[in-house]
């Protein structure tokens, strides 16, 4: 099976998550461990690009909603960026583009945080 891994760079203060792998059951731990280190050190504006994630289980999707309403109570929200087709079709289909906002690009999620 294939790993996981989440990498983090900072664009001002905004937050960006790499995504990399299969997020599921075995992985989810791991982008649990960077949101709530991003919540310790109030970061609240999170972009997650997704482009080389190959897989999300119920799992990973769990983490996503986890996490969301802590960041938005503080201001901040979750922007998601660059997902593959079948990975942006298992989003759409449990309803999250109501709650998320789901990019084609980074800068666009960079620019809507930049635009509040």
């Amino acid at each position: 099976m294939e790993g996981f891994e989440v990498a983090r760079s900072e664009n001002g203060d905004i937050s960006i998550l790499y995504i990399k792998g299969y997020l599921d059951a075995h992985t989810a731990q791991d982008l649990e461990n960077q949101f709530q280190q991003l919540i310790d050190d109030k970061k609240y504006n999170i972009v997650v690009n997704f482009k080389d994630l190959n897989y999300i289980s119920s799992a990973g999707l769990g983490v996503f909603m986890g996490f969301i309403e802590d960041i938005r109570k503080n201001g901040g929200d979750i922007k998601m960026t660059n997902m593959k087709p079948k990975i942006y079709r298992v989003f759409d289909l449990l309803g999250f583009p109501t709650l998320y906002d789901i990019l084609d690009e980074e800068e666009k999620a960079i620019e809507k945080f930049n635009q509040k």
